[in-house]
């Protein structure tokens, strides 16, 4: 649905050239939500400027429901018509909502409405129609200034749901809100996504608005994406910092000779007491030194550090037993023994 290929943004002022977005690929499937994170300058924000054409790239494509939108800009009144009818396909919610203070809550929604040619009466009966589904159909007659934070935000998804778009755009729509409200407004849009089959993509920096709402997510750093994937496929990759910030779980080795192990747990597993049937079964002390479980797009998951006696070559077979549960499995490199020495001696006894 939607898809960058080598986007890049380069700003240049004074002589000076800041690179936004280096390379940048992405791929958004359909009716998916889709979380970028990253820090403050990561370059998330000026992504999804790119991706509906606010920001026009300095190169590479952005191609959404298989048309290309960088071919429309900037190629004459035309193709200017073109990319204005393509862009009115695309929702965006923004942080502050910008909401238009003079205008009650209906007018705001009627806006993108009055903009495209639509009739008074048509704007009227759609406007109090999303305003409805968003929940805000007693709000019509209010303004701005008489509305909570999350309110606001209802508002501003009920406007960008006015041209019946099939692509959601949200950069950090809930990074003002308190964390009660954020939880409704990211409910509120998976509901919709469910209901209206539309494609998400969202900007944030808050790891507890991938847990909630995210089926993939792509980290961000320096302009370029690091780490991509479902979820489901991120917590399972070794090594991965997505899944390392999903479920931040520390802990350090309590003495030498010891053996510090990640597991991360999905679904049935996660239910199981795996950790005592392997102390049962090779008469080993575990000590737990983290441990973060949570619903992560409607699937239970959890990870694990735990501490076993002895060196890595001791604990092949107990580690052999966890991955044979369906558990993914990471030796923590805290010594200065290698974690892929471990590595390579548990895929060895495996054969």
């Amino acid at each position: 649905m939607i898809t960058t290929k080598g986007l890049t943004k380069v700003y240049r002022s004074r002589g000076r050239e800041v690179t936004a977005l280096d390379g940048v690929d992405l791929h958004v499937r359909e009716g998916e939500v889709y979380g970028v994170v990253g820090q403050s300058g990561a370059g998330k924000s000026t992504l999804i400027r790119c991706v509906n054409l606010l920001e026009r790239p300095t190169s590479g494509t952005v191609t959404i429901a298989g048309q290309d939108l960088t071919a429309l800009a900037g190629r004459g009144p035309r193709a200017g018509a073109e990319l204005r009818r393509a862009r009115s396909r695309i929702g965006m919610i923004f942080q502050h909502f910008n909401l238009l203070s003079s205008r009650t809550v209906q007018d705001n929604v009627e806006l993108p409405l009055e903009i495209l040619g639509v009739s008074g009466k048509e704007r009227s009966r759609k406007a109090r129609e999303l305003l409805d589904l968003v929940g805000l159909a007693d709000k019509a007659t209010a303004y701005p200034g008489q509305l909570s934070g999350g309110q606001k935000q209802r508002v501003g998804i009920a406007r960008a749901l006015a041209g019946d778009p099939k692509v959601l755009l949200s950069d950090e729509s809930t990074s003002a809100l308190d964390p009660e409200t954020t939880r409704s407004i990211l409910q509120l849009l998976r509901d919709l996504n469910r209901q209206l089959g539309l494609t998400v993509l969202l900007i944030t920096h808050q790891m507890e608005v991938v847990k909630t709402i995210c089926d993939s997510a792509a980290l961000m750093k320096g302009g370029r994406v690091v780490e991509s994937g479902t979820v489901a496929e991120l917590l399972a990759q070794p090594g991965s910092e997505l899944a390392a910030e999903l479920f931040p779980v520390g802990g350090e080795p309590s003495g030498p000779d010891r053996t510090v192990v990640d597991v991360t747990f999905h679904g049935d597993a996660a239910t199981q007491p795996v950790i005592s049937q392997l102390s049962r079964t090779y008469n080993i002390d575990i000590s737990i030194l983290g441990a973060a479980m949570d619903t992560v797009a409607g699937r239970q998951v959890g990870r694990m550090r735990i501490e076993l006696p002895g060196r890595f070559e001791e604990n092949v077979v107990p580690i052999g037993f966890l991955r044979e549960q369906g558990l993914q499995v990471e030796v923590a490199p805290v010594h200065t023994g290698e974690a892929a020495t471990a590595d390579a001696l548990l895929k060895e006894g495996a054969q």
